[in-house]
């Protein structure tokens, strides 16, 4: 059995793929003694819940150079690391009914073709239908669709980074729970753990929906609170009922097809202030509805597990990134959502950060004072 460490130079709070991530990119430029602490198990939270979307489609420039680094980050990160992601780029089909969120589209899609992205977009329900071959769109207004858009799998991308990050020296601490953090003179000096104790004047917070409770313990008042999500996934169905990822912002669904077969869907909440991983019978038939309205051909197939995970929220649905107020005590957290697509780039960052050198994309922006200056990041395609 490992010794549990006593030092380190920097310490990763969360085995999510935000926290594993930035423990593999620290470790790749060189830094050594980096430890990652985990409660329970790496991609047993909101990682291991999500439907792992990776998008380019949005409407705020910041938004997308981002989105773009997380396309070309996933699209070598099979050789990178040496094991599979389950990448899948079969594009995302976005779905608009309604009169200003159509507009809306338009207008992202001026701004995507200015950076190189270059989505379709059309009125067509036929041209839908050639893309996603199952699909029921009649009373759809209209659509746009990128092919480098996809999905891979939460799991073995969070594992893929994990086992590369321990080839590099990371140390991993599973059922370690973080109990308070130690700051003295302004700088923090210890992490407090129900395993003992470890000397570290490095913390980065990527601790998802359980960030604001770590940041608490340095002192740090955070906006996140979490966001109960539902997930639904079906006995395995001929391939090629719903190749893309389907999402509607106004609709309030995302449905995916496995390359095994299953199908995936999900919803946002109305009013699910409930916390925890069990799913609810409300959610469950009204998700189903969703699948059978918009793909009839899955109305005989058997919804065969069901889940709940957390969006780590904040109040502009944008990320935390940078130093806080305490000497070094960083956060990597708030990404509404988004953690899966946005981690490995946030990782990126956050190195560079750690290391004093300057991102390629400037995060200065998403730091944790916009919220008290009035800066927030509006973006008009969230979901």
């Amino acid at each position: 059995m490992m010794d549990f460490p006593k030092t380190a130079d920097i310490v990763v709070i969360g085995g999510g793929i935000v926290g594993v991530a930035t423990a593999y990119y620290l470790a790749k430029s060189g830094r050594k003694n980096v430890v990652v602490l985990e409660k329970n198990t790496v991609c047993s939270g909101s990682t291991g819940r999500c439907g792992a979307g990776i998008r380019a489609q949005w409407g705020l420039e910041l938004n997308c150079r981002m989105a773009l680094a997380c396309l070309d980050t996933f699209e070598q990160l099979d050789d990178e690391l040496g094991l599979p992601t389950g990448l899948n780029q079969a594009g995302y089909l976005l779905v608009a009914y309604k009169d200003k969120e159509w507009e809306q589209f338009q207008k992202n899609v001026v701004l995507q073709h200015s950076l190189g992205i270059n989505t379709e977009i059309f009125t067509d329900k036929k041209r839908a239908q050639e893309i996603c071959p199952g699909v029921a769109v009649d009373d759809a207004l209209g659509f746009t669709f990128y092919n480098r858009d996809g999905h891979a799998d939460p799991f073995l991308t969070t594992f893929a980074f994990q086992e590369a990050a321990k080839r590099l020296g990371v140390t991993f601490c599973k059922f370690t729970e973080v109990t308070g953090l130690k700051v003295e003179g302004g700088k923090i000096t210890e992490v407090e753990t129900n395993k003992g104790n470890i000397s570290c004047g490095t913390v980065v917070n990527c601790a998802g929906s359980w960030a604001q409770d770590i940041a608490k313990m340095a002192g740090i008042n955070l906006p996140n609170w979490a966001e109960r999500h539902e997930i639904i996934i079906t006995e395995p169905v001929d391939p090629g009922v719903c190749p893309p990822m389907l999402m509607s912002f106004s609709g309030n669904y995302y449905i995916q097809q496995r390359p095994h077969g299953s199908i995936i869907a999900g919803e946002s909440p109305s009013h699910e202030p409930l916390l925890g991983y069990t799913s609810t019978p409300h959610s469950i038939a009204s998700i189903a509805r969703i699948v059978l309205k918009m793909l009839p051909r899955a109305k005989d197939i058997r919804v065969v597990r069901q889940w709940a995970g957390h969006y780590d929220m904040t109040p502009d649905a944008a990320p935390i990134l940078g130093q806080t107020d305490v000497s070094g005590f960083w956060h990597a957290t708030g990404f509404s959502g988004h953690g899966f697509m946005l981690g490995p780039v946030a990782g990126q960052i956050m190195t560079s950060l750690l290391n004093g050198e300057k991102p390629f994309i400037d995060p200065s922006i998403m730091d944790y004072h916009r919220f008290e200056r009035g800066e927030k990041i509006i973006e008009p395609s969230v979901v």
